[in-house]
């Protein structure tokens, strides 16, 4: 077992307030530190402790950033609503605070962009449907507010499917701003729902973005677009103000959380984004753990390259590996291993969504005003009786329990971020039908993503290698935790970012 030293995984000023005993101790190898000099791709937390020393003014870095969005916005249509002047009013609002010697906050001067299903204030916020094509929202999304108290400044919103539901054999498009594509390459798809978000923030044009994740859509974009994002805990971050918000039969599927290039910003915007507002009441009052506290070399680690009925692609399975034997290196208890009941956990998830045929559309299509929906929004089918309904719920709630039982023995999961790198756009690949079982029945197949919705446990993911099957494409890998201990994924997502090199600058 190698040496391990004893100092933070994340760099220079502690990211959570002053640093002490506690936080200092029981950190991985070496000290992470991001070595970019190129404000437009440097770590949104190094470009804040740049702008707090007065190396950068929030006008120069809002003013390159808004120029990157404007040369490749024509090549990738990631960013589609623009709030370039007022930008740049607040830019320059915030320079002149810091010369009276007053600090707006953690993210002061850092530019950002929303996912166009957050309501932004003053900021057009269409959530990709017709019927909102000009709704300028009076107030902005929680989390929105809570960054920009923070110091961000919102420089735009990025496309969305419609209502976060409408993903096509396209990804990330819609009847109002059209297609996005992956700043990799431009005939490959970004992922969805959060395509426009993690496209821009891998282009370079805002330091994060704010997504969400209904079935993986902030996890499928950051392996699309190799970059680092996290689902959050079910609770942990208020849903208020966003397109699909928090309540009904639906509402533990839905996490927002932050999408950015480099995990210790993952770190960084966790704990400004969290906690309850009062609205949203699944929101729950538990502290965000402290990543840099985590000594790796004790979790304990389960991984699954495969589970047994989606197969991933060759190199997606060899790089889950590669990942679980780098924390066999730091001396971590490692074994392959899976939660069980996958199978009827997606089963009753999609049973359980599935008894309402479709209200939840028809529901959001009335409310915007939408005649004429995107041609692949789910609109679902017959309703149910409300046994049925009753049965699903509290099949979805056992395969719950056996699961979270069976993650008394670990800590995280490693496990595919997706079957494999980003499609090419129009490239359909129907989903694979797994034999039938010796009841004759064929079993449901678990996504790799979705099912951390459905028992909402933290998860995220982190660019860890590059496909050779489709050459320059990033592929992720994905870290899960058990409720609660997001601070855990984040320090097991930086681990393999620091030994992998994660984030890599595409060839834009």
């Amino acid at each position: 077992m190698p040496q391990l030293s004893r100092r933070s995984l994340f760099s220079g000023v502690p990211i959570f307030g002053a640093a002490s005993a506690a936080t200092t101790q029981g950190a991985v190898s070496q000290r992470y530190i991001d070595s970019g000099d190129d404000p437009l791709f440097m770590s949104a937390a190094k470009l804040a402790r740049l702008i707090r020393a007065k190396q950068l003014s929030a006008t120069e870095v809002v003013k390159l950033h808004i120029a990157r969005i404007e040369a490749v916005s024509p090549k990738i249509n990631a960013v589609v609503a623009m709030c370039f002047e007022r930008a740049l009013q607040e830019a320059s609002d915030a320079d002149d605070a810091q010369a009276r010697g007053k600090q707006l906050g953690p993210l002061h001067g850092v530019p950002m962009t929303i996912k166009d299903s957050f309501d932004t204030e003053g900021v057009v916020s269409t959530a990709g449907t017709l019927g909102r094509k000009t709704f300028v929202p009076a107030k902005d999304a929680t989390v929105v507010a809570r960054a920009r108290a923070a110091g961000a400044i919102l420089l735009g919103k990025t496309n969305t499917p419609e209502f976060t539901l409408g993903i096509g054999p396209r990804g990330t498009d819609n009847l109002i701003y059209g297609l996005t594509r992956n700043p990799y390459h431009p005939d490959y798809q970004p992922g969805g729902s959060s395509g426009g978000s993690a496209a821009n923030v891998a282009a370079g044009g805002a330091s994060f973005d704010i997504g969400s994740d209904w079935y993986g859509s902030i996890r499928d974009p950051s392996h699309a677009c190799g970059v680092a994002g996290l689902k959050p805990s079910q609770g942990l971050c208020p849903r208020t103000g966003h397109i699909i918000g928090y309540g009904g039969l639906f509402d533990s599927f839905q996490q927002v959380g932050p999408i950015a290039r480099r995990v210790e910003d993952l770190a960084l915007l966790l704990p400004i984004l969290a906690g309850p507002d009062n609205w949203d009441a699944a929101t729950v009052p538990v502290p965000v753990g402290d990543p840099a506290a985590i000594d790796v070399s004790r979790l304990r680690v389960a991984f699954y390259p495969t589970n047994g009925l989606n197969r991933p692609s060759d190199e997606m399975q060899a790089l889950v590996k590669r990942c679980a034997a780098l924390f066999e290196q730091a001396g971590c208890r490692v074994t392959e291993d899976m939660p069980p009941k996958m199978s009827e956990l997606a089963g009753a998830r999609g049973d359980f969504s599935g008894t309402t045929g479709g209200l939840l559309t028809r529901r959001l299509l009335e409310k915007s005003g939408t005649t004429q929906p995107y041609p692949h929004l789910p609109m679902g089918g017959q309703e149910k009786p409300s046994a049925d309904l009753t049965r699903f719920a509290e099949e979805l709630d056992a395969a719950r329990s056996e699961q979270l039982a069976w993650f008394e023995n670990y800590d995280v999961i490693l496990c595919p971020a997706s079957l494999r790198a980003a499609l090419p756009l129009d490239r359909v690949v129907p989903p694979p039908q797994p034999p039938p079982g010796k009841d004759g029945k064929r079993p449901r197949s678990p996504y790799y993503l979705g099912v951390y919705n459905s028992n909402g446990w933290p998860a995220g993911v982190v660019r860890a290698g590059t496909s050779a099957e489709d050459p320059g494409m990033p592929l992720g890998v994905q870290v899960i935790g058990r409720p609660w201990r997001d601070d855990q994924v984040i320090a097991a997502l930086a681990y393999i970012e620091h030994h992998t090199g994660g984030y890599q600058r595409p060839p834009l």
